[in-house]
C-alpha cells in the first residue's frame, strides 16, 4: 500500500462513520470513481498529490494532498457548504487510526472552493485535505 492510498482509506472510513455527515450524504455515496452523473448528493474522492517530506535517509514521511468533490443538486451552494463544514469537523475531530503500516499526523482541511455547475441545477465543492503520512516498520 502507498501513503496516498492509506490516507484515502482513512479519510473515507472517517467520513462514512461521521454522523453529522451521514445525515446529508449516505455512506454509499462516498465514492472513489470517475463517472458522471454521480449520485446527488455525493462525495467523490478525487485527485491527489504527494511530496517527499523526509528529513532522514529513511525517507518515511510523505505530505499527501487529496481533493474531495462534493456534488449536490441545487442551484445554490448552501448544502455543499454544509457538507464541506461537516467534512472539516470530521477531519479535525481527532487522530486517525493507523492503517497497515501508515501513521497520520497534521491532517487538516487545507481549503475549500464552491462552484455552480453550468447546468444551472448543480453545485460543486472541492475540499482539499492534506496530511503528513509516515510509513512505520
Amino acid at each position: 500500500m502507498s501513503a496516498e492510498l492509506a490516507l484515502q482509506k482513512a479519510i473515507r472510513a472517517r467520513l462514512i462513520n461521521w454522523t453529522d455527515l451521514s445525515s446529508m450524504v449516505p455512506a454509499a455515496n462516498i465514492l472513489d470513481r470517475n463517472e458522471r452523473p454521480n449520485p446527488r448528493p455525493s462525495i467523490v474522492i478525487g485527485e491527489g498529490q504527494s511530496v517527499d517530506e523526509g528529513d532522514s535517509i529513511a525517507r518515511t514521511l510523505t505530505r499527501v494532498y487529496l481533493d474531495l468533490h462534493v456534488w449536490v443538486e441545487e442551484p445554490s451552494t448552501e448544502t455543499s457548504k454544509r457538507i464541506a463544514g461537516a467534512i472539516r469537523k470530521a477531519v479535525h475531530s481527532g487522530k486517525f487510526s493507523m492503517i497497515e503500516s501508515f501513521h497520520f499526523a497534521d491532517c487538516r482541511v487545507r481549503g475549500s472552493r464552491f462552484l455552480r455547475d453550468p447546468d444551472g441545477k448543480t453545485s460543486h465543492a472541492i475540499v482539499t485535505i492534506d496530511a503528513l503520512v509516515q510509513e512505520v516498520a
